[in-house]
This record gives structure tokens, sequence and C-alpha cells, in this order.
């Protein structure tokens, strides 16, 4: 009979998270979540094959989080302020774990590949809005453009490059203002 298992994928992501959340990317190791989960990390092995995989299995959950958070900004028929809404909640995701942001705009590794269907369904709730804005033919290009700005803005904010003074969150709201009028005015 097998021994029943101690832990599951679920409590191993959740470990994992919590670890990148507190300590960064550095700090998640198969050791720290097999201790955070209450198995020794020679059992972790038995779900997770390695440190890459358990990176993987991180980063696809942060991918999904940032898709939920994406997806919950009201649906209020308003392109333009579904579209700040969704600027606004990335903003708090990155805000809020800065690790997991970083990691889900890292460029990808061999060991770090996010399974493309997952990016596609994070990206889904701005392609839908961007399409309402400048049609299906340009919304793939409009978002890559939203989402640039914005995790290039983000990643800027998070590591206090913002030098030469003056209201971040002001430059933030002039930003995502910029582009939503910009692609409000984009001939269909």
């Amino acid at each position: 009979m097998p021994t029943p298992a101690r832990t599951s994928l679920t409590a191993i992501v959740a470990a994992g998270r919590s670890i990148l959340a507190q300590d960064g990317l550095d700090e998640l190791t198969m050791q720290r979540v097999a201790e955070a989960t209450g198995v020794r990390a020679p059992s972790l092995y038995k779900r997770v094959p390695g440190r890459a995989a358990l990176v993987r299995l991180v980063a696809a959950d942060a991918v999904a989080e940032v898709g939920r958070c994406l997806d919950a900004v009201a649906t209020s028929g308003d392109p333009v302020s579904e579209l700040r809404g969704q600027a606004e909640e990335l903003r708090r995701f990155a805000r809020a774990d800065p690790h997991a942001f970083g990691l889900v705009f890292a460029p990808p590794t061999e060991g770090r590949v996010v399974d493309p269907s997952l990016l596609a369904a994070a990206a889904a709730p701005v392609v839908r809005v961007v399409a309402e804005l400048v049609g299906p033919e340009q919304a793939l290009n409009a978002a890559r453009t939203v989402t640039a700005w914005a995790s290039g803005f983000l990643r800027m904010e998070l590591a206090g490059a913002f030098q030469l003074g003056g209201d971040v969150d002001a430059a933030f709201d002039y930003g995502i203002s910029l582009l939503v009028d910009a692609l409000g005015r984009h001939v269909r």
C-alpha cells in the first residue's frame, strides 16, 4: 500500500509563492518549499522534479493571478475605463508582490518558460478591451503596446528609478491617459 501524500501540488505552489513574495526568486528552493510544506526535500521531488519545475509552477500561478486580476475589472461596457482599471489593477499586483511581478515579466529562460496558453489567457482581458478601441485586427498590437508601457513603468517604479522628482502616481495616470486617448482615436 502506498504511503499517503503529505503535501499537495497546491500546497507546494502556495508555499513557493509565499517564499517568492517574502524573500525573492533566489530563495525559492526545493529545501525551503519542503520545510514550508512540512515534508523533507526528497519527498518534494515526488511531486516536483526540480527547482526549474518549481519556478515554472510558481510563475504559472502568478501569471494566472494576473489574468484573474485583469479579468476582475468590472465590465462596464466602457473600454476606456476598463483599460484604466486594468492598468491600475496590474499596478496593485506589482506593488503587492514585486517578486511575482518580476517573475511574470522576466524574459523566458530554458527552465522558466510558462505555457503559452496560460499567457494568452492572462492577456485575454486586455486584448478584449483594446479590441473595442482599435478593432480586432490591431488588438494584439495594442495590447502589447499597453503591456510594454505598463510593465516598463512598473519595473522602474518598483526599482525606485524615477529620480527626477515629481509625482509618480500622476505620471502613471498621465501615461495610461495618453495610451487610452491614442487608442481611442485610432481609426478602425
